[in-house]
């Protein structure tokens, strides 16, 4: 039975069997670009404000960004903590974002197709070396469907701090 288990497991981890798409990922993704994955998840957000230590976003979401139970999935709302948080070091003039230490996300509720999102987020500590930044993603109603803390290494140093 662990044989059994263990093929399944394989099958689901290195054919991408439970997308629906019988396997076909692989040929279902060639010839994508490089660094697809960014501008997948992103494509339809909109910046909504803009102010040193401080961005805030909105995204309708669209039907790519669904897991198996038909709301946003967990990986997209990482990505989104991931890349509209480092966007905070750009509102102070960084030419570049830094590199991620630590990151992590809580999640507490999840938009369905077609909700409008908005993801907030904010300096905590802006260092010579160290970054912190929060990020919430709220439904239009206000409740909170994740909170999300990314550290990140400034190889090179933000002009002004907070």
């Amino acid at each position: 039975m662990e044989e059994e288990a263990a093929e399944k497991l394989r099958r689901y981890l290195e054919k991408g069997e439970a997308d629906g798409l019988g396997g076909r990922v692989g040929e279902l993704t060639k010839g994508l670009p490089d660094r697809f994955f960014e501008s997948f998840v992103l494509q339809g957000l909109r910046l909504r404000l803009l102010e040193p230590g401080r961005v805030v976003c909105s995204l309708k979401v669209p039907p790519r960004l669904l897991n198996a139970g038909n709301s946003l999935h967990g990986g997209a709302t990482a990505t989104l903590v991931d890349v509209v948080g480092s966007a905070v070091f750009y509102s102070f003039g960084a030419l570049a974002s830094g590199v991620s230490v630590e990151i992590n996300v809580s999640y507490f509720d999840a938009p369905s197709l077609d909700e409008e999102i908005e993801i907030e987020a904010k300096a905590l500590h802006v260092g010579q070396s160290i970054g912190v930044i929060s990020v919430e993603l709220r439904k239009k109603n206000g409740k909170i469907i994740a909170q999300g803390r990314h550290t990140k290494y400034l190889a090179v140093p933000i002009p002004s701090k907070i």
